[in-house]
């Protein structure tokens, strides 16, 4: 979704990108075609609960790499006039392959000149060394960005959302990335079952402190043919009021300095998978009412 522009105090990703590249700068979602250890059988045949069946990439293009990017570019060509580009590995565990493969796609994604960042979503479990390697090699080319899903930092909820890691592995992989010159990228999301207002600010205190480049801020939502969406629909799960989730996303905006760039302040499910809260299908009320309480 587009981001707010925020008060002097906040970074929010559209102006970074814009001071940095003097244009707006788009994401293009992208399939590596990969799976994730958590689905595969190697940790877990179950995937997170609140994963849909396309591992959150239902917005990617088919074909190959080079296919995809054309795809992708012509579904926001009514949006951008000599912009530039992220290509953007979003679905499942985008490290999650031979090394040989996940140099063939990062290439051939970072190979059109309007391509100006190459980010990549993955777990904090799966970046090898040479799969470290590989993404510091690309780094000096062109940006690399490492989007890591964290979610929480609560052991009991990892555990209800079968995560199948824990915080320790999240810290491992924070320190090697930021090592090795990459900025890291954390999701956060706001609303996970049985936890607290405060529990979710600890969270991001906690990405915060790790030391990561950004962050990105999820409200959950219960997407048809989830684990999640079983709970939900026995009364096991609650979601959050509009009022309630801008008011959380005040006090964590609050805690987040202005050297952390917010990349994300909600999120846009597919509507055809979306099952709750209804009032996040609607960007144009989510984002006003978000801009009331950014103030």
């Amino acid at each position: 979704m587009p981001l707010l522009t925020g008060e002097p105090s906040m970074t929010f990703l559209n102006d970074y990108l814009k001071a940095i590249y003097g244009c707006k700068v788009y994401k293009l979602a992208l399939s590596a075609n990969l799976t994730c250890p958590n689905r595969d059988g190697t940790l877990s045949d179950r995937g997170c609960t609140f994963c849909s069946a396309g591992g959150s990439g239902e917005f990617a293009a088919a074909g190959s790499i080079p296919e995809q990017i054309v795809q992708a570019k012509e579904r926001v060509a009514g949006k951008i006039r000599d912009g530039k580009y992220i290509a953007y590995f979003q679905s499942f565990t985008n490290t999650y392959g031979p090394v040989s493969y996940l140099r063939k796609i990062y290439y051939e994604a970072i190979q059109p000149e309007d391509i100006v960042i190459l980010s990549i979503g993955t777990r904090p479990d799966c970046l090898d060394d040479d799969v470290l390697d590989l993404l510091k090699e690309i780094n000096h080319i062109k940006p690399v960005w490492v989007e890591l899903g964290l979610q929480t930092i609560h052991d009991d909820t990892a555990v209800r959302i079968n995560r199948c890691y824990p915080l320790s592995v999240y810290d491992a992989a924070v320190s090697r990335l930021k090592d090795a010159g990459i900025d890291v990228v954390t999701h956060v999301i706001l609303g996970l079952p049985g936890e607290t207002e405060e529990m979710m600010l600890d969270t991001v205190r906690y990405v915060v402190a790790s030391g990561v480049s950004g962050i990105k801020l999820q409200l959950l939502q219960i997407l048809r043919g989830t684990a999640m969406a079983e709970e939900y629909e026995k009364g096991n799960v609650s979601v959050m009021t509009l009022p309630a989730y801008a008011a959380l996303i005040r006090k964590a905006v609050d805690l987040i300095p202005d050297s952390i760039v917010i990349h994300r302040l909600t999120g846009d499910g597919p509507k055809k998978l979306l099952l709750a809260p209804s009032w996040s299908g609607d960007k144009k009320r989510v984002l006003n009412t978000l801009r009331q309480y950014l103030g």
